[in-house]
């Protein structure tokens, strides 16, 4: 009685809220029900309601804005955090009771259903035979993630299975996919992030992949560069395939002498075997050939012999360059390594040596390899008495570049008293970690001008970064010094910035001192 009083309250309070023509015409439409058919002539006009939208100053608050997301009180409750982690290896996972209550937003209840089969309709058998594993998944949410999984759930060819079998995806990969579709978040590891690319181009996920391609790039050096470019080539990614041919070109020897080079296929075998700006020896591209013919007739079940070697290299053999080799290189290595023919070694030979050189399949003309860049950082130069000294001192400078560059060595000045020679110790390190270094001597003539000094392999420099270039030079004479140093110069397309090194102890900075130039390719 008590719920009906006070409905019947609420209803009078809204009545006696109405304007004063809605009662009127209210209280005359319940007299009409009373009269009897003859008066039905005397009919009122149809009652129009207008509909107003009250308006007010609060904001409309959403479910996250209501119930702000607090820490579980007991043990009991748990965090998406935590479910993400148990469903990464339990599928059966049952969530608390009410457990839709404690996530205030459709993104933490969806993430919840991230490998659980609670509500699952569709489960997928992935990975080869042998490596199979069972993920539940839920259509809605997988077509709304993937225009694939839509065409395969809901499309006119739609087959309505309980079970999926995708032989083609590693398990791993595939949950990596599933955790983006549900979780909206992209957990990429190194050693799957391939298999991933893979699932996220099979499935038409396009932010993951470019995330993937991302992840790849960051992540791109010499010794993957050449796996990673056969994979570029197979996923159609353009700029990730143009990276990895900066790396291969600068860092060549690397590169080729890396275990993943003997993972690619033939037809990126022959790309870069064609390869006009390979920076290396070409009796380091042999070696690395023969190296790949090896991994090759394992992966065929053929024996490891000479004939099977030139056979699975094929014609590939002839797109390396080995009339270019020096002469000692050709004797003592690839005359003697059994692949080239008797008739093709003699005629190498007289290539080397006879005036009327014979046709040979080979390619004969080098490579044009990188022409390396020079940054100059000072206007000037001079020299004094007592300056510029070398007793074991460190000259060191900071910098760092607004592109990838490959830093192949520094310029470094000689003696302003005569021709000399100078030991130098050249050293590039980034945050104290040293990336490269080299010991060598150069001779200088009595002129200002610098003189390169090389580090072994090519160091391969992000940008935004500051790195440190250090030189501990021996030599009795003074030499040149630079003058009026800029803290930025502009070097082709690369931007340079140049500050100075905690690490010198021999007087160079930004404005004057050693290590005039860097000399890098891009």
């Amino acid at each position: 009685m008590v719920d009906d009083k006070e409905k019947n309250m609420k209803c009078l309070t809204f009545f006696l809220m109405l304007p004063e023509t809605v009662k009127n015409r209210s209280k005359k439409s319940s007299k009409k029900a009373n009269t009897s058919s003859s008066n039905s002539s005397s009919k009122l006009p149809p009652v129009c309601y207008e509909i107003i939208t009250l308006k007010t100053k609060k904001k409309k608050k959403m479910a996250a804005d209501i119930f702000p997301r607090k820490k579980p009180a007991n043990s009991s409750s748990t965090t998406v955090q935590q479910y993400h982690q148990q469903n990464l290896s339990n599928n059966n996972l049952i969530p608390a009771p009410n457990w839709q209550g404690l996530y205030p937003t459709i993104r933490e209840r969806n993430a919840v259903m991230f490998n659980n089969d609670l509500m699952a309709d569709v489960h997928f058998v992935v990975g080869p035979p042998g490596g199979t594993q069972r993920l539940p998944g839920h259509k809605y949410v997988l077509a709304v993630g993937s225009s694939v999984f839509h065409a395969m759930f809901y499309g006119e060819l739609a087959e309505d299975k309980d079970e999926i079998r995708i032989p083609d995806v590693e398990p791993a990969a595939f949950l990596a996919m599933l955790k983006y579709i549900y979780c909206d978040e992209i957990d990429l590891a190194a050693d799957t992030v391939l298999a991933t690319l893979y699932a996220a181009k099979k499935y038409i996920v396009p932010h993951l992949a470019r995330a993937c391609v991302n992840f790849l790039e960051t992540s791109l050096s010499a010794k993957n560069a050449c796996v990673l470019l056969s994979q570029s080539c197979l996923f159609e990614e353009p700029d990730l395939t143009q990276r990895c041919w900066e790396v291969i070109d600068a860092q060549a020897e690397l590169a080729l002498k890396s275990e993943g080079f003997c993972d690619i296929d033939f037809q990126t075998l022959e790309s870069i075997l064609r390869r006009e700006t390979l920076n290396a020896k070409e009796i380091v591209v042999f070696e690395a050939a023969l190296n790949w013919a090896e991994v090759e007739c394992q992966r065929q079940d053929l024996a490891l012999s000479i004939e099977n070697k030139r056979k699975v290299l094929g014609k590939a053999l002839y797109l390396i360059r080995i009339p270019t080799m020096a002469l000692d290189d050709f004797a003592n290595g690839a005359a003697q390594s059994g692949v080239l023919t008797l008739n093709e070694t003699n005629d190498i030979f007289l290539w080397y040596t006879a005036a009327k050189k014979p046709e040979l399949q080979f390619v004969s003309k080098a490579r044009k390899g990188l022409v390396p860049q020079r940054c100059h950082r000072f206007q000037s130069c001079a020299y004094r008495s007592n300056q510029w000294r070398y007793r074991g001192r460190c000259d060191s400078i900071q910098f760092a570049v607004d592109k990838r560059v490959f830093i192949a060595g520094f310029g470094l000045y000689g003696s302003s008293c005569g021709s000399a020679e100078y030991s130098a110790k050249i050293e590039l390190k980034r945050q104290g970690v040293v990336l490269g270094q080299n010991l060598s001597k150069y001779f200088s003539d009595g002129s200002s001008n610098t003189f390169p000094v090389w580090f072994e392999y090519p160091v391969q420099i992000e940008p935004d970064t500051f790195y440190t270039a250090s030189v501990i030079l021996d030599g009795n004479e003074l030499s040149y010094f630079g003058q009026e140093g800029m803290t930025e110069v502009q070097c082709g397309k690369v931007t340079v910035q140049f500050q100075c090194s905690s690490d010198s102890t021999n007087g160079t900075g930004v404005q004057g001192g050693q290590i005039p130039e860097l000399i890098f390719y891009a």
